[in-house]
């Protein structure tokens, strides 16, 4: 079982804007043709990202997928040949307990970085990124893990004090 669903209207309050209207009518990722490996995500405003700068950039979406897979995020390659736009951390990998853990929703993100040498313009609805399912394998002989992840972005990486 896999599939996109949006974020709470109260999520989206505190990571995007306090909009019903805005929240009510962007869409969820879908393939663009029958043979596309990704699912394209839409920006949900107008933002322009100008030369050398980053920006953090809500998707508005979570992504519920099996234990077994893992959804990688991706810039579209044309931002990248014609716009030299790429992703912060190049490729965002969303493991399936990110989503609706403990303490984390799961509302996926991407950061952008323009190298190039204008300004990168997007609108309300443009294409920024695309999501990939991979199924992965672990090894055989590992130690039982019981940790379960209680947060979002590098909650992983937390040390026990």
């Amino acid at each position: 079982m896999r599939y996109f669903e949006k974020i709470s209207f109260e999520q989206f309050k505190k990571d995007v804007a306090d909009d019903k209207k805005l929240y009510d009518e962007y869409t969820l990722p879908k393939r663009s043709t029958k043979y596309s490996a990704g699912y394209d995500f839409k920006s949900l405003f107008d933002f322009i990202l100008k030369p050398g700068e980053c920006k953090k950039i809500p998707l508005g979406v979570k992504v519920c997928m099996n234990s077994d897979e893992m959804m990688m995020l991706l810039v579209r390659s044309s931002m990248g040949f014609k716009y030299n736009v790429r992703m912060c951390n190049q490729v965002g990998i969303f493991e399936s307990d990110y989503y609706n853990n403990e303490s984390n929703e799961g509302h996926a993100f991407i950061k952008l970085q323009n190298e190039g040498n204008s300004d990168f313009i997007v609108k309300k609805g443009d294409k920024i990124c695309q999501g990939i399912f991979v199924k992965f394998l672990t090894v055989d002989n590992e130690e039982e893990i019981n940790d379960i992840r209680t947060g979002g972005f590098g909650s992983t990486n937390k040390e026990e004090l």
